[in-house]
């Protein structure tokens, strides 16, 4: 298979400096804000962006390593296949967040309800769109079955520090 390599194309500055107590997704992290500095030879492809509510923020896990196939998730205390959750420990550490996009700056994207670590590296970003990303029918399996109040809050411990 052919190796796959990205170049950042920005650095994520969030108030987040340890892996410890963040918040582990969007939903949880509600007001805390962040800047996206995206590298100044792609702030042109930012045009356009301030137009949408919200955007999906890319990037890699940079303080994960390793995985494993069986996970025991935030959300629950009985283990998943790691495709079946959203730990941070995956064989290719790629994140994903959707965030809310209060302004752009030159290359700069302020943003809200951020769940990243400080300094993890931009991959990629894509605007959200509620009639494509928004899925009225869909089924969420275990999550479901999982899905409390009280996750809006959930926030991470040392599980996946390995």
């Amino acid at each position: 298979m052919t190796e796959i390599v990205f170049k950042p194309i920005g650095i994520i500055h969030t108030p987040h400096v340890t892996k410890e107590n963040m918040p582990i997704q969007p939903l949880s992290a509600k007001g805390i804000k962040a800047k996206v500095v995206v590298n100044p030879e792609y702030a042109d492809g930012l045009m356009d962006l301030e137009g949408f509510s919200h955007a999906i923020l890319l990037y890699h896990l940079h303080e994960s390593s390793g995985f494993d196939l069986h996970v025991k998730p935030f959300m629950d205390k009985v283990e998943h296949g790691i495709f079946a959750t959203r730990a941070p420990r995956r064989p290719n550490a790629i994140g994903m967040s959707t965030v809310k996009v209060l302004g752009i700056e030159g290359n700069n994207i302020l943003v809200e309800d951020v769940d990243i670590l400080n300094g993890t590296p931009l991959i990629d970003i894509k605007p959200f769109f509620s009639k494509f990303d928004n899925r009225p029918d869909a089924v969420s399996g275990w999550l479901d079955e999982n899905w409390h109040e009280k996750n809006k809050t959930l926030k991470s411990d040392d599980r996946f520090n390995k």
